[in-house]
């Protein structure tokens, strides 16, 4: 077991947690005991954490195999490793780690292959609600020893989490904690999809199907590789003014285009479809819209949102021999531990804007105002600092 200063390796830990007792309420501030690592596990220090629509989607699920209560959601984050279990050499006491819900062995045959970056190991288990090699928590209630669910690996709503090291990325480079913060999901999410997935050509257009923070790091991604028209989908006539900032040329709100399929309106800016679609959405009709978007004989569809309840994608055949193509991807197609890094580098040679994702910052115990801002669509990120 790897030691530190403070001592506390290979003990107990007792901090706060923001927890989740109940599908759709507030969080509740609880002390809880957090246990030491296990082999091939690692215990992080939180420094500062967001929140995602994933988090909110779990948070206001109520039923189904994933509604699973208590337990400390939270899955973009940055922090410091306290200590580490057994079998653990890539990072030590000290280090500054990325924990991420996507995972990434590096060993197994898709981790080593260049085609995408699923994990045949354990590309599925962070969706359990304990740890993902033998199922069981690490977090536990401190009144009463009550077991306290995990949440995609990651469960960054705590001062301290432990982790998988398959869910690890150091980051060594000057990048600030907070922009280190946004690379953990959606941002690179929506960068890796306009470079790993769709691998977007200079004077390409580019349709957008939803402003969020995955869509804007889209036309973030899709603008620093010199698409000549980036047409963004919103119902939010807000967004176009803050897409601007990451590239957006042309603005389309649904609501605004009476009778006419909103496809035709993108034809027709698009001069007869886009090159790349992007759903950022998560609804299987807006996944259709953004497919009858792209162009025919070579557009690309890319589906970056999920569509949580499950409804089926339904596209006609022959559409698909025109030459078009669907894509999915989870976290842009980036492989965690060495494409991260290199998003972070992109960011300190001032190429990768990050600084207009951060809309709000707030205090640990003020972890529910964040949660309100999300949901009022007041807020892109909002920085949520653990010691402040």
């Amino acid at each position: 077991m790897e030691t530190n200063a403070s001592g506390t390796a290979g003990k107990p830990i007792k901090c706060r947690a923001a927890v989740c007792r109940r599908a759709g309420e507030p969080l509740v501030m609880e002390e809880i005991q957090v246990e030491p690592p296990k082999a091939w596990e690692v215990r992080i220090k939180i420094v500062c954490t967001s929140i995602c629509h994933t988090d909110v989607t779990f948070w206001k699920m109520d039923s189904g195999p994933f509604a699973v209560f208590p337990r400390i959601l939270g899955h973009e984050a940055v922090g410091v490793v306290e200590s580490v279990g057994e079998e653990v050499e890539e990072v030590k006491a000290g280090d500054t780690v990325l924990p991420v819900f996507w995972s990434n062995c590096e060993k197994c045959r898709h981790c080593e292959s260049s085609r995408g970056n699923n994990c045949s190991v354990f590309a599925n288990r962070p969706l359990g609600p304990g740890m993902p090699r033998d199922g069981t928590t690490r977090f536990s209630a401190a009144k009463d020893g009550e077991a306290i669910h995990h949440f995609l690996g990651v469960s960054s709503f705590c001062e301290y989490t432990v982790v998988d090291v398959v869910h690890v990325v150091k980051i060594s480079s000057p990048i600030p904690v907070d922009r280190a913060c946004l690379l953990s999901c959606g941002v690179s999410t929506g960068v890796g999809g306009a470079w790993k997935v769709a691998d977007i050509e200079q004077g390409s257009s580019v349709v957008i199907f939803g402003l969020g923070v995955v869509g804007l790091a889209v036309a973030e991604g899709a603008r620093l590789r010199g698409a000549s028209k980036i047409v963004g989908v919103d119902l939010n006539p807000d967004k176009f003014e803050i897409g601007k900032k990451f590239g957006v040329t042309n603005f389309v709100n649904p609501e605004a285009c009476g009778e006419r399929p909103v496809s035709e309106v993108i034809k027709e800016i698009t001069d007869g479809g886009a090159d790349y679609s992007f759903e950022c959405v998560g609804l299987a009709s807006v996944m259709a819209d953004a497919f009858n978007s792209s162009r025919e004989g070579g557009g690309k569809t890319v589906i970056l949102g999920v569509e949580s309840r499950g409804a089926p994608l339904s596209l006609g055949s022959y559409e698909i021999l025109r030459g078009r193509t669907v894509v999915g991807s989870y976290f842009g197609g980036l492989k965690p531990k060495s494409d991260v890094p290199l998003l972070a580098q992109k960011y300190l040679d001032q190429e990768l804007n990050l600084d207009d994702f951060i809309t709000q910052e707030v205090s640990f115990q003020d972890i529910n105002t964040a949660f309100d801002l999300l949901l009022q669509g007041k807020s892109l990120r909002c920085i949520i600092w653990m010691d402040r």
